[in-house]
């Protein structure tokens, strides 16, 4: 008997959507798993907001994916008409050879992107709200900016359901295994059976993955919400640029503008200061300690926050030991199981590129992207 589905998509956030989205478009039956409700904040795609940028730090191998991610995320507000994209600009502060400033040049450098780069004065000229000491510069992109993950991720969903996927919700996978020529997927309430699985567990990945044998690493981190003194004028999209400062022991905070009017306060994060945790394990509560902390790395950079603060969220990043993302054909069943982890950080702003990516491998075995960096076989522990 021929299977239910053509594809299982496992995990409905960022990237599973993306790939339900992708997969129903091409005309084949989708159905998709998620843990919880649509659009959840148990996970990593939540909190308002995510930096997009081209000028790539991490490795200028990335360039080709974002300059895709843009066109599908241009594409996808038009689809649904949804707001996804804020391209405001963004800046990557600290001295000149700091990895954020000499790495986002480098990829800017070999891919002919548009950027300037700012001194200390020139900087604050043109954003009064950052103070940088005066041996810091800046890369200014005028292509960066902001992403909204819920509205992406409900953009997303729409698609595939408009498209014929069936998504199901609130149905946990408790374990899947190869089957005939395919797979068959056990959920808390059935067991389904599809030509070809795609698994997008984020935090979760240790959990469904363990043959994949991949160091995940889980960590707890947070968002927090601060009302500037004075308000939030001078931080709005037409101000005030995203972005990501490295200070001279290599710590990395990262912001926004103030996007959700003036009761909204400025978003701003640690980026990859987090504390080891599981999706069972996490403590969801912001403590004053952690407020504190993030008020001072922010006050000699952004002299009017912290001001008052509003709020704290916890997100969970997954991240492998080389921090780059695992896009591939799983090793063991290349034929049934496609898997796409290890993308917290640095990952949302690849959601559509990612979807596109893992539809053409779920169908068609390979993709035309330079996915070659994320093959798991580089960080793949030996068996025990």
């Amino acid at each position: 008997m021929a299977p239910a589905y053509d594809v299982i998509v496992l995990g409905l956030g960022g990237m599973g959507s993306a790939a339900a989205a992708h997969l129903a478009a091409r005309g084949v039956r989708v159905l998709g798993l998620e843990k919880f409700g649509p659009v959840h904040s148990r996970g990593s795609s939540h909190g308002g907001s995510r930096v997009t940028r081209q000028s790539y730090f991490e490795d200028p191998a990335y360039v080709p994916l974002l300059l895709r991610a843009y066109e599908l995320y241009e594409r996808l507000e038009r689809d649904t008409g949804r707001d996804v994209a804020t391209l405001c600009g963004g800046v990557m502060v600290g001295r000149p050879e700091s990895r954020t400033v000499a790495g986002s040049l480098r990829s800017a450098q070999q891919w002919d992107l548009p950027h300037e780069m700012l001194d200390a004065k020139e900087l604050h000229r043109r954003f009064p709200t950052l103070t940088p000491a005066d041996d810091e510069v800046a890369l200014y992109e005028v292509r960066a900016g902001l992403l909204r993950p819920e509205n992406t991720v409900a953009a997303h969903l729409q698609l595939a359901a408009r498209d014929g996927a069936e998504l199901r919700y609130e149905e946990p996978v408790t374990r899947w295994e190869p089957y005939r020529d395919g797979v068959r997927v056990h959920t808390a309430e059935d067991t389904y059976t599809a030509g070809h699985l795609v698994i997008c567990p984020g935090a979760w990945a240790p959990q469904l993955l363990t043959d994949l044998r991949v160091p995940f690493s889980i960590e707890r981190q947070i968002m927090y919400w601060f009302r500037p003194d004075g308000g939030t004028g001078p931080f709005s999209p037409e101000r005030h640029p995203v972005y990501i400062w490295e200070d001279t022991a290599g710590v990395q905070v990262y912001g926004f503008p103030a996007i959700d009017g003036p009761d909204g306060g400025a978003k701003v994060a640690f980026f990859r200061k987090g504390t080891p945790c599981t999706p069972e394990t996490i403590d969801r509560t912001v403590h004053d300690h952690e407020v504190r902390a993030m008020a001072d790395q922010l006050a000699p950079r952004l002299p009017t926050l912290p001001g008052t603060f509003l709020k704290g969220v916890t997100c969970m990043y997954s991240t492998t030991p080389d921090e780059h993302f695992v896009i591939a054909r799983h090793p063991s069943h290349a034929d049934a199981v496609t898997v796409a982890c290890g993308f917290s950080g640095h990952g949302f702003k690849f959601v559509p590129v990612v979807g596109e990516i893992l539809a053409d491998l779920a169908l068609d075995g390979t993709t035309h992207h330079p996915i070659e960096l994320f093959d798991p076989g580089r960080i793949a522990t030996a068996p025990a």
